[in-house]
């Protein structure tokens, strides 16, 4: 790995037109005030390094199920999936991670599997590492059944400053672990039911680095498996 790829890294192309827009602010501000610019060019490369969109390595070994998203882990707990998904109205261990402004925002697929349903729910914005937040809050849900028929549900949930949850994939689209589906912007959670009898792998207060964290286990004959 070269030095500047360390520091340097490529950005989703959902950023452009933002980090454009905070571009053209910072030379309007350099023409009013010099001060003024300087302001705006840490602006705008605060904007960039938000929308980075760094490669990520997935564990190889089969049944990971990994985090969807950098963050903090700020939940762990039972809670019945968004009922938008038709998923039994049955309590599953649900496992939320909190991601600041700070992270990266790019979420990526917990487990490999066929999107069955992707559901988008407006609501209100609360602060996102809030219990509450999964219930009130603008919120946009994935189901995804593994190969072995066991069904995983992952929520983007808008926060306190996200007003824009992006969502890459279908119904019907074929997912690997830890492939890119979506991003919400400037701030939020995402929630990851796990199926019924798999136990969380991780706790809370701990970091989560998207697509590369464990957060749970399959049993070693179930789900898991890559699509062809």
């Amino acid at each position: 790995m070269r030095m500047r790829d360390t520091f340097i890294k490529p950005m989703h192309r959902e950023g452009i037109k933002f980090v454009a827009a905070f571009a053209a602010i910072t030379l309007l501000l350099f023409l009013l005030w010099e001060p003024l610019g300087w302001i705006g060019l840490g602006l705008t490369v605060w904007c960039y390094y938000f929308f980075r969109d760094p490669e990520r390595v997935t564990p190889a070994r089969k049944g990971v199920i990994v985090s969807p998203a950098d963050g903090i882990v700020s939940l762990i707990e039972p809670a019945v999936p968004p009922k938008e998904l038709g998923m039994p109205d049955e309590p599953l261990t649900r496992v939320s991670v909190f991601m600041s402004v700070f992270n990266c925002h790019v979420n990526r697929a917990p487990i490999a599997g066929e999107i069955t349903a992707v559901a988008y729910r407006p609501g209100k914005f609360f602060n996102a590492s809030l219990d509450k937040a999964s219930a009130d809050n603008e919120r946009n849900s994935l189901r995804i059944q593994m190969a072995d028929g066991r069904d995983l549900a992952v929520v983007q949930i808008a926060g306190l400053v996200a007003r824009r949850i992006v969502c890459f994939v279908k119904p019907g689209a074929m997912m690997r672990t830890g492939e890119r589906f979506g991003l919400i912007r400037f701030g939020s959670r995402l929630d990851v039911y796990l199926p019924d009898g798999v136990n969380p792998l991780v706790s809370v207060g701990q970091t989560m680095v998207a697509g590369e964290t464990v957060i749970a286990q399959l049993d070693a004959t179930a789900g898991g498996q890559e699509p062809d």
